[in-house]
């Protein structure tokens, strides 16, 4: 039991206003594998007092020395990363090897790529007879979910510290664990009172504080649409920037002349990354209809390799769902599926064989899919893909394109170049061209309802960053 009662508030961990807690559930055993404290209005406004204090002295602080901060930061959670992994692992169900090089290698990463980030960002440039200077916008509330928890957390604070704001932190209550071992982190490397505070909570009260709070001059939330709707709105009351990263429903367009034999396969591995808990899973493979009797076979074929298991044991492909709301949410929407009449090629709503303990959901492979069916529309979260036929290229696209959501996608075809000109086209912050591998230095956000705002590399440094001119 790993039992927090204590919040992080302007350097020190203090006692809450309330001695209610949360219980985090271990996604594997469903048994409670710690506590943390339940935090109120008054919590966020003592912290977002502390990020305020902090913030003059902190922003004057240069930017290569904040970025020092950072690089300790990164080493001190490397030197952590076993535990960061198993940590995760427990709450969040990744199995444990992809724990530790995604759960706790990205934000290593994140933070120690501050120093080479402060590089190429143009902090004074003359335009004519004025100075314009990026400075940093002041105190950040930091909302993040549960999925890939400790990197959203990392997205966040270590740009928004480098870029020399002050940060008030709330995790999400289902995977709140790591959160506090990063806290213990920042203390013991030593950053300065104020300049990081956590809050934990449930959105509706510690996150709806932080947006509405006058004294949070900017807003970056990672969740769903319907949450970052909210948090537009309350935001929009004192005029505060606001950064989205939203839900997806991400396509995956293989083209005729596309090696099916490498495609299909990296497809389905790219839905069902952390069992389809990934904003950007590419959930819709979109095929030309005369090759989908092929695209079944390869697709249900990975689909059964990716063995669903404890995220301890050997073998496992798919740990469990992060929490029972999330299992049946899933199973919903496969039931669904079956009732539109999509055709289920394996998978289904029933608990995997021999794992009834646990989240578990089976890998599930549904063809035939149409545009209007719920499952190629609504963002499922969890281990299912939908294939979706086309007769013409342009109908790929237009299929690609038919949705609320703009956050990633991928093209696949024989000719590279042709495969970018179709990645173009299509209307999302990412797309993955052949493969192309994930780029913790490139933008991540998305069109559309999937956000407002771009995290990682430079262009996640300069979201935290205001515009001022000086007229000389």
């Amino acid at each position: 039991m790993d039992v927090r009662d204590k919040l992080y508030i302007d350097g020190a961990w203090v006692a809450p206003h309330s001695s209610d807690t949360i219980e985090v559930i271990d996604s594997t055993t469903e048994e409670v594998m710690g506590t943390v404290p339940l935090g109120s209005a008054e919590d966020v406004d003592a912290a977002v007092q502390a990020a305020r204090a902090a913030f003059a002295e902190w922003s004057q602080v240069s930017a290569s020395e904040r970025a020092k901060y950072a690089t300790r930061i990164g080493e001190a959670l490397a030197a952590r990363m076993a535990d960061i992994a198993e940590l995760v692992a427990h709450e969040v169900g990744m199995p444990l090897s992809l724990s530790m090089m995604i759960q706790a290698g990205l934000p290593i990463g994140t933070f120690s790529s501050m120093a080479d980030l402060v590089g190429q960002i143009t902090w004074e440039e003359q335009v004519g007879n004025s100075l314009v200077v990026k400075e940093p916008i002041g105190v950040v509330g930091a909302i993040t979910p549960w999925n890939y928890p400790l990197h959203q957390i990392a997205a966040k604070v270590a740009p928004a510290i480098t870029a020399g704001c002050t940060i008030v932190l709330k995790p999400s209550e289902v995977a709140p664990l790591n959160a506090f071992l990063l806290a213990d982190v920042i203390h013991d490397v030593g950053l300065p009172p104020g300049v990081f505070n956590l809050v934990s909570g449930l959105g509706p009260v510690v996150g709806e504080a932080l947006a509405s709070h006058p004294d949070v001059d900017m807003i970056s939330f990672t969740g769903s649409t319907r949450a970052g709707r909210r948090v537009t709105q309350l935001a929009a009351e004192t005029v505060k920037r606001v950064a989205l990263e939203l839900g997806g429903k991400s396509p995956n367009v293989i083209l005729e002349d596309a090696n099916f034999a490498m495609a299909v396969p990296h497809g389905v591995t790219m839905c069902y990354l952390n069992s389809g808990q990934t904003c950007s899973a590419l959930t819709r493979m979109i095929v030309p209809r005369s090759r989908l009797a092929e695209v079944e076979e390869l697709a249900t074929k990975a689909a059964e390799e990716s063995t669903p298991g404890s995220p301890f044991a050997d073998g496992t492909r798919l740990g469990p769902l992060v929490s029972a709301a999330q299992r049946d949410r899933v199973r919903t929407y496969i039931q669904k599926g079956i009732d539109e009449g999509a055709k289920l090629l394996t998978g289904g709503v029933e608990a995997p064989e021999g794992l009834e303990q646990g989240f578990f959901v089976k890998p599930t492979v549904f063809s035939d899919v149409t545009r209007k069916m719920t499952i190629a529309q609504e963002e499922i979260f969890g281990p299912v893909l939908a294939i979706m036929p086309f007769d013409t290229e342009e109908e790929a696209i237009e299929i690609a394109n038919d949705s609320a959501y703009g956050l990633a996608g991928g093209v696949w075809a024989g000719d590279p170049e042709h495969a970018k000109q179709v990645a173009l086209r299509i209307r999302t912050g990412r797309v993955d061209v052949n493969g192309g591998a994930f780029n913790t230095l490139a933008p991540f956000g998305g069109y559309k309802q999937s956000g407002n705002g771009r995290e990682l590399g430079k262009f996640g440094l300069e979201e935290f960053l205001e515009v001022k001119s000086l007229q000389l």
